[in-house]
């Protein structure tokens, strides 16, 4: 990490489906337009929230999932993310958390803040092995947690 980057705490949400997905988010950085990649939910922790407090905010802000923070299952893994976002570095002091959730849950992108607005793009659920083929994770360490949070919740590998 160098001096200029700002780190912060983030809460990740990695729901798992029984069949063994990962419910990502397809999204773009406002400073690279059309270099899409695939996601996790989540995002900073807010001053005065809880881990899981700002994971099921998160959830519900990116997806409109709504659920109870007791939902949530860990963190199970924490990972250190450098990024750039909007032009600026950050490291992600980064906590996933594993969800069991059904393939056929709704998703909706009408709760994104202003900043994220135009830049979730859609949605999918993706097997650690189908979107380590497909090059396009958004971090090394989104592959990894995918198959820990499978591993956790139970779902078909």
């Amino acid at each position: 990490m160098s001096a200029s980057d700002q780190l912060r705490l983030a809460a990740r949400v990695l729901p798992v489906s029984p069949q063994g997905r990962v419910l990502l988010l397809h999204e773009q950085n406002p400073a690279a337009p059309g270099v899409l990649y695939w996601g996790s939910v989540g995002g900073a922790v807010d001053p005065g929230e809880s881990l899981t407090e700002a994971a099921t905010r998160e959830l519900f802000e990116e997806t409109g999932i709504v659920i109870v923070p007791d939902e949530l299952v860990g963190p199970v893994l924490r990972a250190e993310q450098p990024f750039t976002w909007d032009g600026r570095d950050y490291v992600n002091d980064a906590h996933f958390f594993a969800l069991p959730l059904e393939e056929t849950v709704e998703v909706t992108f009408d709760n994104l803040v202003e900043a994220e607005t135009g830049n979730m793009l859609g949605s999918a659920w993706w097997t650690p092995d189908g979107l380590a083929a497909d090059g396009t994770a958004a971090s090394a360490e989104l592959i990894d947690a995918m198959r820990v949070a499978i591993d956790t919740i139970g779902g078909a590998v």
